[in-house]
């Protein structure tokens, strides 16, 4: 399967890029001050520890410090979970983000799939995962919301995997990462019940929420202490660096940002699925921060799907899921920008399907 990740930009030439799904507001100014502020601390090396970071992270949620670990982003701390347990077999869903098996395959772990079906509306369907995890799994990947389809699996149900899996010896890997553009993040979060499922592992990170792609900070949460001081001998030292240590301090503060940014998100979700739905395009039921879609007319034979090539000719760069396990290229990711971006992505979509419908017309 071909590697391909949202924010392509360096191999493209373009103006507006709706494949990564960034807050659109923009890094925080107290982040960005904070970040060239501890550029005068490069000299020296970073706290390979985190220990401020971790510290204010453990306040932010409420829980101990020695339960949060900080890495080089989410995928950091997914490779670095793979290295700590190498589980021979893992559960992983499809679609879902490609790191989960990459991680896996590279300690030679055996995956299975649980598929998410359209006919479902892309949710979790507990007896399937009951079927699955009785071949045995010792690890099993959730991301909620799911990437790439948005879709959320509320707080009671999270509880009863955490509880099956916990019954059953099987590690579960829960990434939060799009949890907080939901309209109510703690509906779903297990970050509250971390002692009372201690096999829970929970994946945060800063790159969608504060725009800080580049940076490179994510963070996990565990109450077994045992898993935490693995992870701590596998991983590479000083891979946070002191900036980045430096910018997730302030944007822990960034209170005000986070509720503004995301009820803007919320109002443009809602208005952006309008418009697609209006197009003629099947919208799938997103809660997060970016809208699944798919192209109805069907497959061509192009890699990566018509909207995606047409969009690209107009310098506009939306993210395929033609590469996601279980999807083909008439499905279709794109994240909420603002306003007028977002009008300029439907403008140029309804010209692509007049000129679509005009051609079928002239046939």
């Amino acid at each position: 399967m071909e590697y391909q990740h949202g924010g392509d930009i360096y191999s493209q030439e373009v103006d507006l890029d709706f494949s990564a799904n960034l807050n659109p507001f923009g890094l925080p100014e107290a982040v960005r001050r904070a970040a060239a502020d501890s550029l005068g601390d490069c000299t020296v090396y970073p706290d390979s520890s985190s220990r401020k970071l971790t510290a204010a992270l453990a306040a932010y949620h409420g829980v101990p410090q020695e339960q949060v670990i900080c890495g080089n982003g989410a995928a950091d701390l997914i490779f670095g979970l793979a290295l700590a347990l190498k589980p021979k077999r893992a559960l992983v869903t499809a679609p879902a983000f490609s790191e989960y098996e990459q991680a896996l395959a590279a300690v030679d772990c055996r995956v299975s799939w649980l598929d998410l079906r359209e006919q479902d509306g892309f949710r979790l369907n507990p007896r399937e995962l009951l079927e699955k995890l009785s071949g045995e799994p010792q690890l099993l990947f959730l991301c909620n919301p799911n990437n790439p389809t948005g879709v959320s699996i509320p707080r009671e149900d999270m509880e009863w995997v955490a509880g099956v899996c916990r019954k059953q010896g099987v590690r579960l890997v829960v990434d939060e990462c799009f949890c907080d553009f939901l309209d109510a993040p703690e509906s779903c979060s297990l970050i509250p019940f971390l002692e009372k499922y201690p096999n829970v592992f929970v994946l945060k990170a800063f790159t969608k929420l504060y725009a800080m792609a580049g940076l490179r900070l994510g963070y996990g949460l565990c109450a077994d202490g045992e898993l935490m001081e693995r992870l701590k001998q596998v991983r590479q030292p000083w891979s946070v660096s002191s900036v980045a240590q430096a910018a997730g301090l302030a944007a822990l503060g960034e209170t005000g940002y986070v509720r503004a940014s995301t009820e803007a998100i919320a109002r443009e979700r809602r208005w952006l699925s309008g418009e697609l739905t209006r197009l003629g395009l099947t919208v799938y039921g997103s809660e997060a921060n970016y809208i699944f879609f798919r192209d109805p007319a069907g497959a061509d034979r192009s890699v990566r799907g018509r909207l995606y090539e047409a969009l690209l000719d107009r310098r506009i760069l939306i993210r395929s899921c033609a590469n996601y396990r279980g999807l083909d290229n008439t499905y279709y990711r794109v994240c909420v920008r603002l306003h007028e971006d977002n009008e300029i992505l439907i403008r140029e979509l309804e010209r692509i399907l007049a000129g679509a419908d005009h051609l079928e017309r002239q046939e």
